[in-house]
């Protein structure tokens, strides 16, 4: 599987094997339970993150691994958004530190 990070006007295509989306359930769910007593967003800080709200910040993170060349955490988190939200094409990450600005993409014509 594929998901297409958009970075400004870069588009970076992460290519995830199916199995690690459909099989690494175990750490999505750390993931989310390390979410579950909220989050700092930007200036905002959130009690009860929306999937959407947790893709967010995992699309944040995201960003931070592409920037350190970390693979395998690049990896897992766009696994995790993929897993998550079926049907997801790519993310807009927002890099202005403002993680509510980060757009979720469901088809192709967003990029």
């Amino acid at each position: 599987m594929i998901l297409n990070i958009v970075i400004d006007e870069n588009t970076i295509p992460v290519e995830v094997p199916d199995f690690i989306v459909t099989e690494a359930s175990d750490v999505f769910d750390k993931i989310d339970q390390d979410m579950s007593s909220g989050w700092q967003m930007s200036r905002e800080w959130v009690d009860e993150l929306t999937a959407e709200q947790r893709c967010q910040v995992v699309a944040d993170k995201l960003l931070t691994a592409m920037e350190t060349e970390n693979e395998r955490l690049r990896m897992m988190m766009a696994a995790y958004i993929l897993n998550r939200v079926p049907g997801i094409k790519g993310v807009r990450v927002a890099t202005d530190g403002e993680i509510q600005e980060t757009e979720l993409l469901m088809n192709e014509s967003q990029f």
